[in-house]
């Protein structure tokens, strides 16, 4: 039956990073609309036919040849003097229960020194707690459950490490995007989608990776939100099934549209 569907693939039009040659169609072909939801993410609304059908996106991206930036001195803030559209990040959400983590938080990383070093230890206590495995995790897995079990995917490393900086009072957001392997060996592992976090430090959004626990180059942000809940590579209104889903994110230094 014919099955609306949202798909969250195009990349954020950050000032850092240029796309072209961008095109994303449907077989068969359907009219695709663009819609932006409530945090300003850019999403394309399609309704999917009876039967089998394939949606495929393409672009280039320029991105800036550097890591992205450290601060080491950046302070946090106290909650009070937090501009009002962050203060939303400081709660609990669906996969993030802050509320929950809250005393192992505290316990953990209540005695550290607050501040860019603090949210950086975060990152490499999940990173070394969390074991990385496909299929460990379910769309229902909270950040609470993968610290119990201490394996799961990226997602997972990013929504245990966003926990433990709200019960810290210290603003995180979730962000998903493309991460190809730039200046980096290879993992192995099939490219897919990544997921990192940001974090309110100072006066702005500083990324932090706790799945990789390095800076990386080459990031291409698609969507931001609370949670994974906020920005899904799709969504669809019915019970559609998922045959296959393949991600290219590499380098090609000499690009020409094809």
């Amino acid at each position: 039956m014919p099955t609306p569907a949202v798909f969250m693939v195009r990349p954020d039009r950050q000032n850092h990073v240029r796309v072209s040659g961008e095109n994303l169609f449907a077989e068969p072909e359907v009219p695709v609309r663009d819609h932006f939801d409530v945090y300003g993410n850019w999403l394309a609304r399609l309704v999917l036919p009876p039967g089998l059908s394939t949606v495929r996106y393409s672009a280039w991206a320029d991105v800036p040849d550097h890591v992205e930036d450290v601060d080491e001195n950046a302070p946090e803030r106290w909650p009070d003097d937090l501009p009002g559209e962050v203060l939303l990040y400081t709660l609990p959400s669906r996969y993030c229960v802050s509320d929950v983590l809250g005393d192992e938080a505290w316990s953990r990383f209540g005695a550290h020194p607050p501040g860019y070093g603090r949210v950086r230890a975060i990152c490499r206590h999940v990173h070394e707690s969390l074991e990385f495995g496909y299929g460990t995790s379910t769309p229902l897995s909270t950040a609470a459950d993968v610290n119990a079990t201490g394996i799961g995917v990226c997602r997972d490393f990013t929504h245990l490490a966003i926990s433990f900086c709200r019960a810290l009072n210290i603003p995180a957001r979730y962000v998903f995007g493309y991460l190809p392997d730039l200046d980096v060996p290879p993992d192995g592992a099939p490219m897919d989608f990544a997921a990192w976090m940001e974090v309110w430090l100072g006066d702005r959004w500083w990324t932090f990776d706790p799945r990789n626990s390095v800076q990386r180059k080459g990031r291409v942000v698609i969507g931001r939100g609370r949670d994974a809940a906020d920005v899904p590579m799709v969504t669809t209104f019915g019970g559609p099934v998922l045959e296959s889903m393949v991600v290219h994110a590499e380098e090609d230094k000499a690009p020409a549209w094809r």
